[in-house]
């Protein structure tokens, strides 16, 4: 049972599990159970957040009842419209939550509707809009009718309309409005806001009408949907599939998570800015896209990394912004952070140098081209990768985890499975050269990375054990047949997964749980290897536990506390939700013989 905070705090932070996403493609907000808008960057996915509440700054969004209440909620089926639902003594409240769909890259519009479902629906409202993560405040607010009010915020002009009674007020450096709603039993409500960083968007454009664009909303979701095959848990599969739309900019490119410095284990001091587009991850999605015959989604996906080998060649970015740009370095908020996590914006990412990129951008290559969807600038993009994994493949990496510069396994291996998938399904006279370098890239990386038990091992300089060094085979680079993939299976299953729950890597001697969570993309890989081995029940098991480890929006984090059964990191984490998609899919057909492409 909760009770709405006092209507001039800050909404108090809530556990990850709880909140929900709206999302229109070119940014997202969080929604707490109290109907508490704690966090939305605008304009864009990169842009400083208007409201940053999440992170402990000024500025939130809140409707919530004005009695004690139950919360509950859900989304409406292949939608991200989030129907926030309060069970109060008096009766119950909804209050429709999304963002206009397809969204506008300079022009958001949140649509709130509150429905008395029974009884009259009594809530309050307040609204402080503080752009720049709080470092402005809302100046020149003003009513232009008695339901309107506009006013800026930093680079930001605003327009608020449904709140006729609604009226200024100003605690130190915070300003917004409040207002109290009495909504009659039956009937409902509308509140939108419109962020623009055209002046004359607000001043001269003609408000939004709210039945209008709930309509056109509703309409384009339905028209983003595509029809998925025979799959486990196919809402799940759907959801996934949306979450990954929502997060996806007209660019083609998708953020890897919406949100910034959400600590990914509590009080570690792990926390990082997932608010760009990851090359591997986007190819994580692609890859899932076409496995679920969601040919949307990967031709997205193709689009922005072929672009990005286009202009950068060899020298390809392990992440960009969603209009191509590099990554801002890393910097610190004047915040006081999400309690455990911290206050970063920008990424050391910009800094690295990530091989495996070159190999995930092939397999995505390879994955368009089986459904041939492989357009020309695709296929040179494909060559240009290829040029760049034979220049690089002598030269130390970060590596997928983003660690230390070495000669990763996991990086060498995974090239090579790209090589073979585009030797294997594009017709053209490279192909035999192509496969030719993977196995250069497989013989080499097997004299220096066999461990002496016979399974790969994670560098040459490192003996240990990598969640990583499933995916190869998973992928084609290696035969799930050979000796060194099954021994690397049985080897990490029994050294680094607990009550399958997966870890990454041994960090020290300590015991797993205590260096940090289970990683929810590896408990996919393991899905998907069991499955690749014919464990088919185990391939379940891995699955089906997994797929749980969500809060009732059924959103992911990178990382999953079992003691705790609490989310841990960025929300929500696209690869997890790639990788639930594309197990779903795989594991309801039977795993693929020797030879056939996965």
């Amino acid at each position: 049972m909760t009770r709405p905070h006092p209507p001039h705090d800050n909404p108090p932070p809530h556990v990850l599990r709880e909140y929900a996403l709206v999302a229109d493609g070119e940014r997202g907000a969080l929604i707490g159970p109290q109907g508490d808008i704690a966090w939305l960057c605008a304009p864009r996915w990169d842009s400083g957040a208007v409201f940053a509440a999440l992170i402990g700054g000024p500025g939130h969004y809140t409707v919530t009842p004005t009695e004690r209440f139950v919360w509950g909620g859900s989304y409406e089926p292949g939608t991200l419209i989030w129907r926030n639902r309060w069970v109060t003594a008096a009766g119950v409240i909804e209050c429709h939550e999304a963002l206009a769909f397809p969204g506008d890259a300079r022009h958001a519009v949140l649509l709130r509707r509150i429905h008395a479902v029974e009884g009259d629906a009594r809530v309050t409202v307040r609204l402080e809009p503080h752009a720049d993560f709080g470092a402005h405040r809302s100046r020149d607010v003003r009513r232009e009718r008695p339901a309107v009010w506009t006013g800026h915020t930093g680079p930001l002009h605003w327009r608020w309309t449904g709140a006729e009674g609604a009226h200024p007020v100003r605690d130190g450096h915070r300003t917004g409005l409040a207002a109290e709603l009495t909504v009659p039993a039956g009937g409902h409500h509308d509140l939108v806001l419109e962020l623009s960083e055209n002046e004359d968007d607000i001043r001269r454009g003609e408000a939004v009408a709210p039945d209008r664009a709930w309509h056109a909303t509703r309409d384009a979701w339905a028209r983003a949907a595509e029809p998925l095959p025979d799959c486990l848990a196919p809402d799940d599969a759907r959801h996934a599939h949306t979450v990954l739309r929502g997060l996806t900019s007209a660019s083609g490119g998708m953020v890897a998570a919406a949100t910034t410095s959400l600590p990914e284990r509590a009080e570690a001091g792990r926390n990082y800015d997932y608010r760009y587009v990851w090359i591997r991850d986007q190819c994580y999605a692609g890859q899932a896209a076409a496995a679920a015959g969601a040919h949307r989604l990967t031709d997205d996906a193709v689009r922005f990394v072929a672009a990005r080998l286009h202009e950068d060649g060899p020298r390809l970015a392990p992440a960009y912004t969603v209009t191509g740009a590099p990554v801002p370095g890393q910097e610190k908020l004047p915040l006081p952070g999400y309690p455990g996590g911290g206050n970063r914006i920008g990424n050391h990412v910009n800094r690295q140098f990530q091989f495996d990129a070159f190999g995930e951008a092939l397999l995505l290559f390879a994955a368009a081209a089986r459904t041939g969807r492989l357009g020309p600038d695709g296929r040179r993009a494909a060559d240009i990768a290829v040029a760049a994994v034979e220049r690089r493949h002598h030269e130390p990496d970060a590596g997928i985890w983003e660690l230390d510069d070495r000669a990763w396994t996991h990086s060498r291996l995974i090239c090579a499975a790209g090589l073979r998938a585009m030797a294997e399904n594009v017709r053209c006279a490279q192909a035999a050269s192509w496969a030719g370098l993977a196995d250069t890239l497989l013989a080499r990386t097997a004299a220096t990375s066999t461990h002496p038990t016979g399974r790969w091992q994670r560098a040459p300089d490192d003996p240990g054990l990598d969640a990583a060094l499933l995916m190869p085979a998973i992928r084609g680079g290696v035969s799930a047949r050979d000796p060194r993939t099954v021994r690397t299976l049985d080897a990490y299953r029994a050294e680094l997964t607990h009550d399958h729950y997966a870890y990454r890597f041994r960090h020290d001697e300590r015991p797993l749980a205590e260096a940090e969570g289970a990683f929810l993309l590896c408990g996919h890989l393991m899905a998907l290897a069991e499955h690749q081995q014919g464990n088919e029940r185990e391939a379940l098991r891995w699955f089906e536990r997994n797929r749980a480890a969500c809060g009732p929006p059924g959103l992911f984090t990178e990382e999953y506390d079992i003691g705790q059964r609490q989310l841990r990191g960025n929300l929500p984490q696209a690869f997890v939700h790639a990788l639930m998609l594309e197990t779903s899919v795989r594991l309801a057909a039977p795993a693929p013989t020797e030879g056939e492409t996965p």
